[in-house]
């Protein structure tokens, strides 16, 4: 007789669970983030607009590139309709309000994500939301708007994907959210840009 047998539920659970190959524990490892580059830019303009409320100067834009690939082991499907891009933009403002600096989070919907290499998504930091968390003192680059971002993909609500920019982990857990303020690349002046740069961005009330 197998002494298995003997064993408690719990324990024989526990034991089975442990043969199990490493790779069935492992994370998802078809995604995977190559780079976060967050970067301070100025407010486009479009050659041949008039545009006669501009102001004199243009606005300084926190923008935040992400760089993943999708190389799943089969060929089809070639393209995925759910894949969801979690920021979490810790900003070097540290003041009364945000102790350790705000946390600034969203995410970005995204559609029609063909297999590859070098994809890439977008999020921008308003220049307005700049002014107002470095005290109307907006920094001159992204080394000191930004101490640390953190990227997650995310595919029918599981994570498949994981990095920061220059941290280790999941250090955003520890802090406060402070949502609301970063927005997709189709709630800026930015819309029209780069179209077939980035991916596609899921409309909302979509039926995929």
């Amino acid at each position: 007789m197998s002494p298995l047998k003997f064993l408690p539920a719990a324990a024989l659970t526990a034991l089975l669970a442990a043969s199990l190959p490493c790779s069935a524990q492992q994370p998802n490892t078809e995604f995977k983030i190559t780079k976060i580059e967050p970067a301070l830019i100025e407010s486009p303009t479009y050659s041949g607009v008039r545009y006669d409320k501009r102001g004199a100067k243009a606005g300084s834009w926190l923008e935040v590139e992400v760089t993943f690939d999708w190389q799943p082991k089969l060929k089809e499907p070639k393209y995925t309709e759910e894949l969801t891009a979690n920021f979490y933009i810790l900003l070097a403002n540290a003041n009364q309000q945000f102790p350790k600096g705000a946390l600034l989070t969203g995410s970005v919907n995204l559609m029609s994500i063909p297999q590859g290499k070098d994809l890439h998504t977008v999020v921008y930091v308003s220049p307005r939301t700049l002014e107002r968390m470095f005290d109307g003192k907006i920094p001159t680059n992204a080394a000191q708007a930004v101490t640390d971002v953190g990227v997650t993909l995310s595919k029918q609500g599981q994570s498949v994907a994981t990095t920061t920019w220059k941290g280790k982990g999941e250090w955003w857990t520890s802090y406060q959210q402070t949502p609301g303020y970063v927005l997709n690349k189709n709630e800026t002046p930015f819309a029209p840009l780069a179209w077939d740069y980035y991916e596609a961005i899921k409309p909302k009330g979509s039926g995929f």
